[in-house]
């Protein structure tokens, strides 16, 4: 797997995860839904670039590179801090840091663009294991994913595989849309993943994604 460069303390990880998990879920103030016109415009457009992250020196050092929205924040999440974890603790690391068979090495903070959410990149170890069927344990793992719908695409220089699909929130009962994209590189099987607070939220960074998916490239030199 790629150098994800300094990672976060476990406590420092831990508190920020809960947070942004937290601020994903909570009912937005007034909020009613995307219209079909702003779902369609947002699944349109690319982003302005902010920047470029993956490449040796960058705020996460990962197996692609790739353009980030501007203002969005990128930072490395490292599993360091969790080596002397257990129990408990230990127990809640590994279910913030892993996902199927991924790990969670970096996060793009869409705070600072005031949006509410993260795009993630999560890295894998290499095996021969496809990016259909990495993606396929990736959503398998994640809490409440239904109705996924998978499909080819070529994302930069690379083919991978995307879905979209919907999560179901038992404590608010209601549903949003995620959107994921899997990849494999000589260094292992990369997930990008858009979540959000909302599906409305999450169609307003979907241009986000989507300059994201348009630059991929296996990291090189």
């Amino acid at each position: 797997m790629g150098n994800v460069g300094q990672g976060l303390t476990l406590a420092a990880l831990l508190t920020g995860l809960m947070t942004g998990c937290a601020a994903e879920e909570a009912e937005p103030d007034g909020a009613s839904g995307a219209s079909a016109s702003v779902s369609a415009k947002a699944t349109s457009k690319v982003a302005q670039r902010g920047g470029s992250i993956g490449a040796s020196g960058s705020a996460c050092e990962l197996p692609v590179t790739f353009d980030i929205a501007e203002f969005w924040k990128a930072e490395a999440v490292g599993d360091e801090g969790s080596a002397g974890a257990t129990g408990d603790l230990a127990d809640l690391a590994d279910a913030l840091l892993r996902q199927g068979p991924v790990t969670m090495a970096c996060e793009v903070d869409a705070k600072p663009a005031g949006k509410i959410g993260f795009l993630r990149v999560w890295t894998g170890e290499p095996g021969d294991t496809d990016a259909r069927a990495v993606l396929e344990d990736f959503v398998a793992a994640e809490r409440g994913a239904s109705g996924a719908r998978y499909s080819t695409v070529t994302a930069g220089d690379i083919t991978g595989t995307e879905v979209e699909y919907v999560t179901t929130s038992e404590l608010l009962e209601e549903t949003k849309k995620e959107h994921a994209l899997a990849v494999t590189t000589p260094e292992g099987p990369v997930v990008l993943h858009l979540g959000g607070m909302d599906t409305a939220e999450h169609e307003a960074m979907l241009p986000a994604y989507e300059l994201a998916k348009s630059t991929l490239h296996t990291t090189t030199g």
